[in-house]
């Protein structure tokens, strides 16, 4: 081979060359983000009531609060909807300079209910014939509630991410779009149990019928992500 040619075949390499290494031209994209949520009622109850005792001997406190909690557990089999179960239990030594040395015991129970009406009447046996003390309660939606929720709410906020990535393709001057990489984020509204007040220890008072409203939960959902661009006018 003669050496222009040769020198003329190296040019067409090199030019092949540079053409495959330059980078393509950046795909247009707009980022879109939509969401959408729905006020649901809370469905389910939880609760926490605890026994407690004090006494010079640990023996003597402990089996005053293994009593209470089971005579406890058998009332509460009379609501067999009703989930119970024991939480916790503790000893310990407390001190002070007014009494005398002396233990305490503490066990707790929990309930959760789906019926509102057997759960009131329940906790409110519970403080007044077994003498527990109500420690909490709050309210929360049942896990198929929550995922109900989010399926029905997902898709609305779908939809709108389509038609707010529509309107942007249109609004950048563009004809047509195609999602790129999107997500889909549930958020949890977050389960709030507040503190009831406790009677005090020792108490003989008979307790109040309990107090129940449910209130409601917001299940959300977002979606974000982003749109490509084609076709530009």
């Amino acid at each position: 081979m003669k050496p222009t040619v040769m020198l003329v075949a190296a040019a067409a390499c090199a030019a092949v060359l540079a053409q495959a290494q330059t980078p393509a031209p950046a795909q247009p994209t707009v980022t879109v983000a939509a969401s959408a949520t729905a006020t649901i009622a809370n469905d389910r109850l939880q609760a926490w009531l605890r026994a407690e005792a004090e006494n010079a001997s640990a023996s003597a406190a402990a089996s005053q609060v293994n009593a209470a909690i089971a005579k406890a557990l058998a009332d509460a089999k009379a609501y067999p909807a009703i989930k119970v179960a024991t939480a916790g239990y503790s000893t310990y030594q407390v001190s002070d300079k007014a009494k005398a040395q002396r233990w305490r015991v503490v066990q707790t129970i929990s309930l959760d209910a789906g019926d509102f009406t057997a759960a009131a009447t329940l906790i409110t046996r519970l403080q007044d014939e077994d003498g527990l003390l109500l420690s909490g309660m709050g309210f929360a939606l049942a896990e198929k509630s929550r995922r109900d929720a989010e399926d029905s709410v997902t898709q609305q906020a779908i939809k709108s991410w389509q038609q707010r990535a529509q309107q942007a393709a249109q609004g950048l001057g563009f004809a047509a779009w195609r999602p790129g990489r999107v997500t889909v984020q549930a958020s949890d509204g977050g389960r709030v149990y507040p503190i009831a007040r406790a009677q005090a220890l020792g108490a003989s008072s008979a307790a109040a019928p309990v107090a129940l409203e449910a209130g409601t939960t917001d299940v959300s959902v977002t979606v974000s992500g982003e749109a490509l661009l084609e076709q530009p006018r």
